[in-house]
């Protein structure tokens, strides 16, 4: 296994970053709303659709810290990690911690919906744009990052 970085496609950084950025935004919003507000823009707070009862239930705290300021620090990680700038880095690990941030988000949204669909009965919209955002995050990742690290041969070569 070699140490030496691969170049990334110019539409995986651009596309990671902006996808950081849309989750940071999301993110932030429901931080805010955990702390301030128990209602929720465009979400209905009856039926299948309620982000009230999805933020206030017992599974948005994970060992006594609330879901939201998981994300919120997750997405800011992934936006400074994600950004250009750090792409460019040459130290390995920087670059190993992308792809291992990505494989621990993907695997709380699993967990999260789950919690959502079977044990709160509750869908949040916000939370869902989180998800979608985590699996976009993820699926452009594995797609670049273990031929970055050298650990896949591109498909293009």
């Amino acid at each position: 296994m070699s140490r030496t970085l691969q170049p990334v496609p110019r539409w995986a950084v651009w596309t990671s970053w902006a996808l950081s950025l849309v989750g940071l935004g999301l993110a932030t919003y429901l931080t805010i709303g955990h702390f301030e507000s128990k209602t929720f823009l465009a979400c209905p707070d009856n039926g299948l659709i309620n982000c009230a009862k999805v933020t206030t239930s017992p599974q948005s705290y994970f060992l006594g810290v609330p879901v939201a300021i998981l994300g919120l620090v997750n997405f800011i990680i992934f936006t400074v990690i994600n950004s250009p700038w750090v792409w460019r880095v040459k130290n390995y690990w920087v670059h190993v911690a992308r792809f291992v941030l990505s494989i621990g988000g993907m695997m709380f949204v699993l967990w999260l919906l789950y919690a959502e669909l079977l044990i709160i009965n509750n869908i949040c919209l916000y939370c869902t744009g989180v998800h979608i955002v985590t699996f976009a995050l993820f699926v452009v990742l594995v797609r670049v990052c273990p031929v970055q690290l050298g650990w896949a041969k591109s498909a293009t070569k």
